[in-house]
């Protein structure tokens, strides 16, 4: 039997989502804000008692780009422009692999590379939440495909990449996502107010 108090959860990728994807593989937290909404959107999901998780892939790591460290330093200003609009993530969760990287030992394919769902799964582990009415979002095809191998409804935005990426989508029978919004604070209120 289901615990009445268990919680759906929000997945949501990082760049081209919560903050603009404008530096591509960004390594200095001086550069990171979030988008002007953001603070907004992700207190309509608060207040939906929602938890809230990050999943970001961080190939930059396996490219010889940025260190660990300097992703660190920039989750750390990511964490901190979020509270200062009074959000506290439930968990932030990212991926340094990618197969053909050159720095050992995150040049191998992993499941934590979306979409392979390693990170839900280490999320899924830790707070047990109904999967059923949990969601990802995200701009990528990446992420439609870690929201439906994970059995997540899927929201697909249009902005980061999901502009180009949605116009590949369209030629894909299996990965349509099961909405299409503007943006993150397009999606809160999507879900929200459609009690979706």
């Amino acid at each position: 039997m289901i615990a009445k108090n268990i919680k759906r959860a929000i997945f949501l990728d990082r760049d081209g989502v919560i903050s603009p994807d404008d530096f591509g593989y960004l390594s200095n937290p001086a550069e990171y804000h979030l988008y002007p909404y953001s603070i907004e959107a992700l207190k309509i999901f608060k207040e939906l008692d929602f938890l809230l998780f990050v999943v970001t892939n961080q190939s930059g790591i396996a490219r010889g780009y940025f260190t660990i460290t300097d992703l660190e330093k920039v989750l750390d200003k990511m964490r901190s422009l979020l509270s200062e609009g009074g959000i506290d993530l439930d968990g932030v969760y990212y991926s340094p692999y990618y197969k053909d990287g050159i720095v050992p030992p995150y040049n191998i394919q992993h499941e934590d590379r979306k979409p392979g769902i390693g990170m839900f799964k280490k999320a899924y582990s830790k707070f047990h939440f109904m999967i059923q009415g949990s969601w990802m979002i995200g701009d990528r095809i990446s992420d439609i495909g870690f929201g439906k191998n994970a059995h997540l409804k899927n929201i697909l935005l249009l902005t980061g990449n999901g502009e180009k990426d949605f116009i590949k989508i369209l030629e894909m029978d299996d990965l349509k996502p099961d909405f299409v919004c503007e943006n993150l604070l397009t999606a809160a209120k999507l879900i929200r107010d459609y009690k979706l």
